[in-house]
């Protein structure tokens, strides 16, 4: 049961961490460029929704490559 408790915590972690790291990086892009006029609200939602995308996307692959090594040993 405990087990359980440290991946959820883990996976929680890691996701947030991610989608933080992931806002940060795309901060860097100027996105005014490609905005239409008066479309401010729209264009930080789809932000927001590219950033939990991506980091989302790169926490599951660190999280199932962390789980998956864990079991490796087990191999044997």
């Amino acid at each position: 049961m405990v087990d359980f408790g440290v991946q959820a915590l883990v996976s929680i972690l890691s996701h947030l961490l991610f989608i933080s790291i992931t806002w940060w990086a795309l901060q860097c892009i100027n996105y005014e460029q490609w905005m239409k006029p008066n479309r401010v609200v729209q264009m930080r939602l789809l932000l927001i929704l590219v950033t939990i995308a991506i980091g989302a996307s790169v926490s599951n692959f660190f999280l199932d490559y962390l789980f998956l090594s864990q079991r490796l040993p087990m191999m044997w």
